[in-house]
């Protein structure tokens, strides 16, 4: 167990905790507990709260488009893949795993480089074969990089197609790129679990379906949850010049130790480390952090569980023998020095004991 005898969680980017001023959006949208599709006095009271999220969530993003309150990123993109009106599909090789599911088996997947970065070229090529929709993560969950939309959102739509960026990791951390659809998670950045967004430029062209939210998904609006994610965007806890020299103090004491950190060349947000240990297994070094009193994953927290090779470090090329022994570490708002440090020692000893055996 580490010194202070306390768990250190360092896996913000499965989820992190909820803020203080969402917990107190979130027990002010209690006290307008009434459905907001309702047509009395109580309803109203809802769905004036509701409204309320919704124009602080666009505001606070600078989003000058129509927001759709959803149950997370998950359900924005499976929204998105199953009913945008362009003919084509085609996604980035290191999407979160439910994009390769919701767009389909004749998605085109364009390749990325050792760098994680879109191969240009492929994504050209595939443009060049009609319009379609294009789905590339702003930030890999996996490994924190990022990709260039601010180049790559253009070229999309000079080609006639149509951007789909999930923002899950980069929402309140970066501003958002000018895409058509972007997918958001509340539980990523200080809100609810089992609540998010899909930001939409144009309604028209998402087929819909009747219901609530304009008429882009059915059910019960809950007012309260959207208080509470409009309340963790508004308070905007991200010192991202603090938590750069953090992730770089991550970065220097694992290479220290003969660690390796994945995709160091490349633009990171800085929120997410991902680091291996060649030779070791990832389930062995989860389970000894555990111990020692610290959580960290081994990758995306839809797959981890599984213990499955990762597929975003095989689209990279990442060799077995590193792939097998990665971890990601990630940060919230208020990880410390002292935090970061505590994960080091550790490693450190487990490293130590690897080249001793």
């Amino acid at each position: 167990m580490n010194d202070s005898m306390t768990r250190i969680f360092l896996d913000h980017a499965a989820t992190t905790n909820v803020l203080q001023e969402a917990r107190e959006a979130l027990e002010r949208g209690y006290d307008a507990w009434a459905n907001p599709s309702s047509p009395h006095a109580e309803g109203r009271k809802a769905r004036a709260a509701l409204e309320e999220a919704r124009s602080t969530v666009a505001e606070v993003l600078c989003w000058r488009h129509d927001v759709i309150f959803t149950s997370g990123a998950s359900e924005s993109i499976e929204i998105v893949a199953e009913r945008a009106r362009i003919a084509g599909r085609a996604h980035g090789a290191t999407e979160h795993a439910i994009v390769p599911h919701a767009m389909g088996p004749s998605s085109k997947v364009i390749p990325v480089g050792p760098d994680g970065l879109i191969d240009e070229a492929a994504l050209d090529a595939v443009l060049a074969e009609g319009p379609a929709l294009v789905a590339i993560q702003m930030v890999n969950n996996e490994t924190g990089i990022l990709q260039p939309l601010d180049r790559l959102a253009p070229k999309i739509r000079e080609a006639g197609s149509l951007l789909l960026a999930d923002c899950a990791q980069s929402a309140s951390k970066y501003p958002l790129p000018d895409a058509d659809f972007i997918a958001l998670s509340a539980h990523k950045l200080g809100g609810t679990p089992g609540f998010g967004a899909l930001l939409v430029k144009d309604l028209g062209m998402l087929e819909p379906v009747g219901g609530q939210e304009k008429g882009y998904r059915r059910g019960t609006q809950d007012a309260p949850s959207a208080l509470a994610f409009a309340a963790a965007l508004s308070a905007k806890p991200y010192d991202m010049e603090r938590l750069t020299i953090l992730r770089s103090r991550l970065d220097e004491g694992v290479k220290a130790a003969g660690g390796v950190v994945i995709g160091d060349q490349s633009p990171r947000l800085p929120t997410i480390g991902s680091v291996a240990l060649p030779g070791a297994s990832s389930a062995s070094l989860l389970v000894r952090f555990d111990l020692a009193g610290i959580a960290v994953s081994a990758g995306s927290a839809c797959s981890s569980g599984k213990m499955k090779e990762s597929a975003v470090l095989a689209a990279m090329g990442v060799a077995p023998d590193i792939a097998n022994g990665f971890l990601r570490v990630s940060f919230g708002p208020y990880t410390s020095e002292a935090e970061v440090d505590a994960f080091l020692a550790e490693w450190s000893r487990i490293a130590s004991r690897a080249r001793a055996a």
